[in-house]
């Protein structure tokens, strides 16, 4: 697979989207290079993510990329060769409301030092678009209540409870078999 092959059609993302952007600022679908593009540099301002190589990167993205592909749609914003922004619409296929999708967004994360000119809004704005041009009923999130604000914001309103379950034996730093 060609290292720059999108995980999705960037078709899907509006053009709108990008003419809000700050100038020398793209958005478009994840791409297998962008591992090399500070990826993972993105996402640890959200969360930790462990020592991912890039042969694990590209094995994950070839998966999405075949495996997932259909409801699995991860947005980046590039900015001088460098990824600054990330997001995922996972489209799930229910059963119910006469076998619709619903979306639900993830790991929504911009780099500290480009927070502030609205890409998070942007991240947010092209994966709803893309998530309607896909054809999802309707789109779901859970933030931590610091960030129920900025979600409000971007049109998102509060409709439920989140809750949890976590597994023993998935310890930080050993890479799960």
């Amino acid at each position: 697979m060609a290292n720059n092959t999108p995980v999705f059609s960037p078709s899907l993302i509006p053009d709108s989207i990008q003419t809000g952007l700050p100038e020398s600022y793209t958005i478009r679908p994840l791409a297998r290079d962008d591992y090399q593009k500070g990826f993972f540099e993105c996402l640890n301002t959200l969360t930790w993510t462990g020592d991912v190589t890039e042969a694990r990167f590209q094995e994950r993205f070839d998966w999405m990329k075949t495996k997932g592909e259909g409801w699995f749609y991860n947005i980046v914003i590039e900015h001088e060769d460098r990824v600054v922004g990330n997001g995922v619409l996972i489209a799930e296929r229910k059963f119910i409301w006469n076998l619709a999708m619903c979306g639900h967004l993830e790991e929504i994360s911009v780099l500290k030092t480009d927070q502030g000119k609205g890409l998070g809004r942007r991240i947010i704005e092209a994966l709803t678009a893309v998530a309607k041009n896909v054809g999802c009923r309707k789109v779901i999130l859970n933030c931590s209540p610091e960030n129920e604000g900025f979600y409000k914001k971007c049109g998102y309103e509060q409709s439920s409870i989140e809750m949890k379950i976590e597994f023993d034996g998935f310890e930080r730093g050993k890479t799960p078999e």
